[in-house]
């Protein structure tokens, strides 16, 4: 990467992806009352795109080869960590309290937060994978001294930094149709994200130290991301009538994502 370490284009990265949803969120002041349904459905297709994509070719794919570079069937880490990534969060999703954007009926335990908090929770919850999958890309390619891993992790911190834009504006704006203030909104946007510097550098700890289950970590966080992609994200793309729209985003937010990993990695 140039002149620049190994170790700098890391911290570059893992601030990315809270850069962008920090300028998400911000979006709150430029849209005032309520937004477009074409317009949540755009971002929240094209943010599902990314990490379906992410989840295959920078989780998935690396899962299986260095579980064949470990001597294991390629095959066996990738799918139980997939599965336990998405166990994971349907074991949460049923225990925390929390609301999705375009509901009415909160999720979880039983609580009297308020609605708010329950969305900004919902949210904040769905970030820990992606924060975990740029950790663990990261962690994975230091570990190893590739250029080309480093390239990779970066290309995939630069697919779920530009998602993350949408991410960060579906929060703050929901919140501000709540009758919160456009400051506090996008405070509360920009907090929503925070969790993922935190959880990526997780995910580097992790990597240095346990890179024997490496391939499980990696397969995690993959059936962790689709697990989000497939319960809230393309649901919420689909919303209403002529939903084309999502669709295409979906797709257009794959292929982006897609040439990101294939060309730096």
């Amino acid at each position: 990467m140039g002149n620049l370490s190994n170790n700098t284009v890391m911290v570059i990265g893992i601030s990315f992806i809270f850069v962008m949803t920090t300028a998400g969120s911000g979006m709150v002041f430029l849209f005032k009352n309520t937004i477009s349904d074409n317009f949540k459905k755009i971002f929240l297709g094209f943010a599902a795109g990314v990490m379906i994509a992410a989840s295959v070719w920078s989780l998935i794919i690396p899962a299986i080869e260095e579980a064949e570079n470990q001597g294991f069937i390629g095959w066996i880490p990738a799918a139980i960590g997939f599965m336990a990534g998405g166990l994971f969060l349907l074991i949460v999703d049923n225990l925390l309290p929390h609301m999705h954007i375009d509901s009415d009926k909160p999720e979880g335990i039983k609580t009297s937060s308020k609605r708010t908090t329950l969305l900004i929770t919902a949210v904040t919850l769905h970030n820990i994978p992606e924060g975990l999958a740029v950790g663990l890309a990261f962690g994975l390619a230091l570990t190893s001294g590739s250029a080309v891993g480093i390239a990779s992790a970066l290309g995939l911190a630069i697919g779920i930094g530009l998602q993350n834009f949408p991410e960060g504006a579906a929060i703050s704006l929901p919140l501000r149709q709540e009758g919160m203030s456009s400051g506090k909104s996008f405070l509360w946007g920009t907090l929503s994200g925070v969790v993922e510097p935190i959880f990526a550098v997780i995910g580097v700890i992790l990597a240095s130290l346990l890179s024997v289950i490496m391939p499980w970590f990696l397969a995690f966080a993959a059936g962790a991301m689709i697990y989000v992609v497939v319960e809230e994200l393309i649901p919420e793309a689909q919303l209403g009538e002529h939903s084309n729209v999502g669709t295409i985003a979906v797709m257009v937010g794959f292929v982006i994502m897609m040439i990101l990993d294939v060309a730096l990695g």
